[in-house]
Parts: C-alpha cells; sequence; structure tokens
C-alpha cells in the first residue's frame, strides 16, 4: 500500500500544474511514507485501518497536485458524461476540497478507533467517542496551522493553498465536513 502511495506521489509531481504551491501540499505525504513502516513495526494495525489512511493520503495527493481549489472535476465529468458536477449540484464554486474534508472523517475514524482499542484498551464505544474527537480536534487545528502557514511563511501563496475562493467560512466549512465524515463513520459501528 505504501508504494501505491510512493508510485502517486511520484505521478502527482509530473508536470504539475501549480510547482509553486505542490512542496506544501505534499511534504505530508512524504513524511508519512517515510514514518509508516517504523510506526506499522512499532504499533501494527489491520489492513482495513491502514488501507484508509492510505485512501485519505492518496486523496489528498491528487488535491495537492492541483491545489485544492483546482482540481479539474468538472472537465473529468464532462468528459465521461457530458455533464458537470457542479452544473448538476449548483455548486458555485470548487468543492473538491470539501470532499476531503469529509473524506478525513469517514477514514479516520476506522484507523483511530482501531489504535484505541488495540493500544489502550478502550471499549469499542470509547474508541469510536474518541474517533470522533479525534477528528474535531484535527480539524480544528489543521485550520489554524493552515492560515498561520499561509501568513508566516507564503502569504503570496495563501489564496492557492488554503483554497477559500471567497469563502470567509472557509474553515468552519471545512471543519464540520470532517465531523460529518466522522459522524458517518461511527453511526454504523457503533452498535
Amino acid at each position: 500500500m505504501l508504494a501505491v502511495l510512493a508510485l502517486a506521489l511520484v505521478l502527482a509531481n509530473i508536470a504539475l500544474p501549480y510547482p509553486d504551491v505542490a512542496p506544501l501540499q505534499h511534504i505530508p505525504t512524504v513524511l508519512l511514507i517515510i514514518a509508516a513502516p517504523f510506526l506499522l513495526r512499532r504499533w501494527p494495525l489491520s489492513d482495513g485501518a491502514v488501507g484508509a489512511a492510505i485512501g485519505f493520503m492518496l486523496i489528498h495527493t491528487l488535491a495537492g497536485r492541483y491545489t485544492y481549489s483546482n482540481v479539474p472535476y468538472d472537465a473529468w465529468s464532462h468528459f465521461l458524461t457530458g455533464h458537470t458536477v457542479s452544473e448538476t449540484f449548483g455548486l458555485a464554486r470548487n468543492e473538491f476540497d470539501r470532499l476531503v474534508h469529509l473524506m478525513f472523517g469517514v477514514l479516520t475514524v476506522p484507523l483511530y478507533a482501531e489504535a484505541a482499542q488495540r493500544y489502550t484498551g478502550a471499549s469499542r464505544r470509547a474508541a469510536l467517542w474518541n474517533a470522533l474527537l479525534f477528528v474535531g480536534a484535527v480539524s480544528a487545528l489543521y485550520e489554524i496551522f493552515e492560515w498561520l502557514l499561509t501568513i508566516v511563511v507564503a502569504p503570496e501563496m495563501a489564496a492557492d493553498y488554503n483554497g477559500q475562493q471567497g469563502d470567509p467560512w472557509d474553515a468552519q466549512k471545512d471543519m464540520a465536513m470532517a465531523l460529518i465524515g466522522a459522524v458517518l463513520a461511527v453511526v454504523p459501528r457503533w452498535r
């Protein structure tokens, strides 16, 4: 799975449409590829949990190639169906970043819940509750980090990196999408 992610990262960096912001987007993926073998040797997880993490990072890698605001899903949809996603659903902006935040919630819950159960002895429900709280906390911290990074390190790239697309409530909506994704992942596992 890590080899697939590494290959996707290499392919995502060929003929980059936005080379100035690509390094900021791909650093987390590179760090995961380097750290994962050591972490998984120390704290093994199921293929499903690792697959969830890799799945999220593949989506992030695709978004990082184009920057979140410019993933050409409308062009792909038009090529395949003759219609765009935006016209079908009445979208005024590129919503790929919202999909990524939603998938962060969906795909983090199984990973975190399994680790919490396996390594802390938490009950299934406690692990799921903690996974939901983890997604909310990480989402908030990421939005703060994103804001600080673009203000301090790269203010001229803030619009491209953050992907706000003129929406002053972008950070709050991104956090909400992550929490909705987490709830969607927790509810069927709650029993």
